[in-house]
């Protein structure tokens, strides 16, 4: 499992690094460094803090459309925010206008109110550029917000949620919002919507180059029954890997694996359960587990293999 995830052998570059995993979890919360780059920094030759978000926004202005290679988004069935490929956009599109018809106050459909702000965030960004949520004057709040948010915060997250509006750069970990044709290149934009049966298919193959070895359910595996193999463990469930990695588990185990800190959502460990199965290790990330029930702390990194 470290070789299928690259942590026996560090790839060169983001690019290669996306192209491999599919994709990357974005996560604020810094403690010892934040998520997404304590994934790549045992990735990738030389990572350094902030390479991601500099690959994906450019460092000083926000990279011209036309040179990006990677952008923001949620995973469609999550919730997720993660750094995609922009080969990944067509699939996002069906999961983008549903929630264009559906009641939430974090991503559905617009209130009243914030339909009558639109056209001000609108007319604000084509003439400003990326703007984050404080550039439009507006000192109404939000309603029904998961947590505290003014009405243009919430209105410009629906509508980066609906794909109106895409992230543009990041100032201090703070979103700055633009148009999609100035953040994704517009033979991306203009690609067509696959059918249903074409994104479940990416979206089971994503898990798979994500974690490598994964728990499928019966119509995740229908799916992409032609692209994987059966890994079957000793007195326990029967796993799957994508059939490019079989040789990668067949191989005698590597000697000296160094041991590393992993984040605690690394794609090694992020399934609990595959984790306890093929491991006999038990980890939560304890976060958002109520302090008196926690059993290492808030922020602990698990060390992967553990040292002698």
């Amino acid at each position: 499992m470290r070789r299928a995830l690259l942590l026996d052998a560090p790839v060169d570059g983001i690019d290669a690094a996306l192209r491999h995993h599919g994709y990357v979890q974005i996560d604020p919360i810094n403690v010892c460094g934040r998520m997404h780059d304590l994934i790549l920094r045992n990735r990738i030759v030389g990572y350094r803090e902030g390479d991601l978000m500099r690959h994906v926004h450019g460092a000083d202005a926000p990279l011209p459309a036309a040179s990006r290679h990677a952008f923001e988004h949620h995973l469609p069935s999550t919730g997720i925010l993660v750094v995609f490929t922009p080969d990944a956009w067509p699939h996002l599109l069906n999961a983008m206008h549903a929630r264009t018809r559906r009641h939430g106050p974090w991503s559905g459909k617009l209130t009243p109110r914030e339909r009558e702000l639109e056209p001000r965030i609108f007319a604000a960004l084509a003439e400003r550029g990326p703007l984050g949520s404080d550039a439009v004057e507006d000192g109404r709040r939000a309603r029904r917000f998961w947590g505290a948010a003014t009405l243009v915060k919430s209105t410009m997250q629906k509508l980066f949620f609906h794909g109106r509006l895409l992230i543009a750069q990041r100032a201090g970990g703070r979103r700055l919002y633009d148009l999609p044709e100035r953040v994704l290149p517009a033979e991306v934009l203009a690609g067509r919507a696959p059918s249903n049966a074409e994104t479940a298919r990416w979206e089971t193959l994503l898990k798979l180059r994500q974690r490598r070895l994964v728990l499928l359910k019966r119509a995740e595996l229908a799916h992409v029954e032609d692209l994987v193999q059966a890994v079957q463990l000793p007195e326990g469930p029967r796993l799957h890997c994508l059939r490019e990695d079989a040789a990668l588990f067949d191989a005698p185990e590597a000697n000296g694996s160094s041991p590393q800190l992993l984040a605690p959502l690394d794609p090694l460990i992020y399934d609990r359960r595959v984790t306890t199965r093929v491991w006999d290790f038990d980890y939560t990330w304890e976060v958002y587990t109520p302090p008196a029930k926690r059993v290492r702390g808030y922020y602990a990194c698990p060390c992967w293999p553990v040292a002698n």
